[in-house]
This record gives structure tokens, sequence and C-alpha cells, in this order.
């Protein structure tokens, strides 16, 4: 169980060097507005699964894919320039449309509210 720890320490490290990197230095504009909401590294830290979120349509999602999987040797290389690793793993880019569907519900709860003549308490 040491190695599973381990894949989701260093995990979540790598998921806030990604962050910060789209944020800040991967100019590719196909990226604009997309959030890594999680990572599942392998236990040998070979292969990590990069899930990410963005809000519009399935064309979206497509150009972000595409946008993320370009800029994906640069993200390699600054995650081993930041992170001392023996291997830096190899990243997949995955859809997860949750953030979506969270936003979804939101509005058919905000819908169920105001046709019951309650507002919405923040």
């Amino acid at each position: 169980m040491l190695a599973g720890k381990r894949a989701l320490r260093v995990g979540d490290q790598i998921l806030k060097e990604i962050a910060i990197l789209l944020l800040n230095r991967v100019k590719d504009p196909r990226v604009q507005g997309v959030t890594v909401t999680g990572i599942k590294l392998s236990n040998d830290l070979r292969i990590g699964t990069v899930f990410f979120s963005i809000i519009g349509d399935r064309s979206e999602v497509e150009r972000a894919l595409a946008g993320l999987n370009s800029a994906k040797g640069f993200i390699k290389r600054e995650i081993g320039f930041r992170m001392k690793l023996r291997y830096i793993p190899e990243l997949r880019f995955m859809y997860d449309p949750s953030l979506e569907s969270g936003t979804h519900l939101d509005r058919i709860f905000e819908e169920i509210h105001k046709n019951e003549g309650v507002d919405r308490e923040e």
C-alpha cells in the first residue's frame, strides 16, 4: 500500500504543477478556461491520467483536449524541472464532465426553487 500512498502524494503535486503551468506558462488559447480536476497516477508513477473540465459544447472539449495534447511535452518537461522524480510520467488527458453536470444540476435546482416561489439563499 506504500506505493499507492506515494502515487497519491506525487499525483497531487503533479496536478498542482499542471494547474500553475496552465495558468501562467501555457500560451495556447485552446486551453483557456480548462480546469484540472484530478489525476490518477499508476503505482509505478509511469502513467498519469489527468482529468480536466471546461464549460462548453463537445467542440470546446475537443479543442481543449487538442491544446492539452499539444502542450503535453512542454508540461512534462516543466514538471521534470520542478520536481525531483526518477521518471516523469507519461501524461494522458481525459475530459471530466462532473463540473458541467454540477452546473446543469444547479440550474435545475434553481428552476425548481423558482417554481415553488422560494428564493434560494447562498
